[in-house]
């Protein structure tokens, strides 16, 4: 199949910094995802892939793309990356191609063609914070965030859901991503009456706070809950680090239902048993490439203005579960999980 029948889609993913722990799950689970795809096409053609490092600078990755979309040589975009990626690549995609933003983020995003297919607090943070106050009596917290949109956005509707729910924060540190040293932070934790602490922190950085958490005695007294937190970085933080740790996701490699089994038999046997890990990241992947194709059969063309045009109510039955557009935004089921070691226990639906 040539080249100008094949539809290119740009993968950008992170290689290196923090959140570089997902990169190679990532990678994998997408091309599991483009196998399944291709067993039919997309508007009769063959999808490819090309993986863009989505840890190099913000600014980097969108020239980049900015430079293939110019000379014609990306359809679409995809991955799991940060908000600061996703802000800069959005004024560059905005229009053009369409643009499926997997990770789960701050909410808020509305520029043109650009279709966000991960969690936002209002249904990940606020259900989880209900439930940990009604089942495990958690009312006081303290979050700890990396510095950059993602946390500081979401800490701020963290504020809110904290008011209606009748909780208190006791105390809020953000440190610089690629933070190893958190012991001024726990310091605080500690002298504070928390009763949980909340964390925005991605790849790498939650390892080494877990660890440090952990070494500091904090995690018999203090519960711990995250959105972000994936198979990786269980098993970097090691079974001993990762007691009373709560997470919310739509995606747990534990997660029981048809969909997610297939994809985790149709993983191993394309990747064999020691593959890297099946993870929430690199299972939005998954998605992004399936939500692509799903919007352009439904569109019947790749132009992002008809895309917009049909997206809503868009869905299909994936390894999430039920899932379906809502404007430019796919809503699907959250669960809540309790980590066991370096698995995780799925408790509920929120």
């Amino acid at each position: 199949m040539g080249r100008d029948s094949t539809l290119r889609v740009a993968l950008v993913v992170p290689l290196q910094g923090p959140a570089g722990i997902f990169g190679p799950s990532c990678e994998a689970v997408a091309a599991t995802a483009l196998r399944l795809i291709n067993e039919t096409g997309v508007l009769g053609r063959e999808m490819s892939i090309e993986v863009i490092d989505g840890g190099a600078p913000p600014g980097e990755i969108a020239a980049e793309i900015g430079r293939r979309i110019a000379a014609g040589g990306v359809d679409g975009v995809t991955g799991w990356h940060i908000s600061a990626v996703r802000q800069a690549l959005a004024p560059m995609t905005a229009g053009r191609i369409p643009y499926v933003y997997t990770s789960l983020y701050e909410g808020g995003e509305t520029s043109p063609g650009v279709f966000c297919s991960g969690e936002t607090p209002a249904r990940q943070i606020a259900p989880a914070l209900r439930w940990l106050r009604d089942v495990c009596g958690v009312r006081t917290w303290f979050i700890v965030g990396d510095d950059y949109i993602w946390p500081r956005a979401s800490v701020d509707v963290t504020k809110v859901f904290a008011r209606r729910l009748d909780l208190h924060l006791a105390g809020t540190a953000f440190v610089p991503l690629g933070t190893r040293d958190f012991t001024g932070v726990l310091e605080r934790v500690r002298s504070s009456d928390a009763q949980g602490v909340l964390m925005y922190l991605v790849g790498q950085d939650a390892v080494e706070f877990n660890r440090s958490f952990t070494q500091c005695g904090l995690q018999e007294d203090l519960i711990r809950f995250s959105p972000l937190m994936e198979e990786n970085m269980l098993m970097a933080s090691g079974a001993d680090a990762t007691g009373n740790l709560f997470v919310c996701a739509s995606y747990f490699r534990s997660l029981a239902t048809s969909s997610a089994l297939d994809l985790g038999a149709d993983y191993v046997a394309q990747h064999g048993p020691d593959a890297p890990p099946l993870n929430n990241a690199a299972e939005s992947c998954y998605e992004g490439l399936m939500t692509l194709a799903a919007l352009a059969q439904h569109a019947g063309s790749l132009d992002v203005h008809r895309m917009l045009e049909v997206a809503d109510g868009v869905g299909y039955d994936g390894p999430r579960g039920a899932v379906s557009f809502v404007g430019n935004h796919l809503q699907q089921p959250v669960h809540l999980a309790l980590a066991d070691g370096v698995d995780f226990d799925v408790l509920t639906g929120l």
